[in-house]
């Protein structure tokens, strides 16, 4: 397998991942092998299977989002999505994420 880094072009309300920086518009620039891009295209991917769901169960007005699991399912999966292009990132990339304050706080 290509151990390799290339440059790609993540926006991850989209889910798009390319390697041109002027084929779409994008938020975060990396480094990363393809085992790597494997890895955060199954985590986007995961993401939007799990919004379809809060999308359905958005219809059942009695089920509060604190008491959700899809909810807590896509939390999870950002925040992992968010870790990924922070250790992938460049400079710029981590100083946004840094600045959402969306990756738990380190012990």
């Amino acid at each position: 397998m290509d151990e390799q880094k290339r440059t790609y072009y993540i926006d991850v309300g989209s889910g798009e991942i390319s390697r041109s920086a002027t084929a779409s518009t994008w938020s975060f620039k990396i480094e990363a092998t393809d085992v790597e891009i494997g890895q955060l295209r199954a985590l986007m991917d995961q993401n939007y299977s799990t919004e379809w769901k809060n999308f359905f169960r958005a219809h059942v007005p009695y089920v509060q989002y604190h008491y959700d699991r899809q909810n807590d399912e896509y939390d999870s999966t950002i925040q992992q999505i968010y870790g990924m292009l922070y250790q992938l990132g460049d400079e710029e990339a981590k100083n946004h994420i840094e600045s959402m304050n969306i990756l738990p706080q380190e012990q």
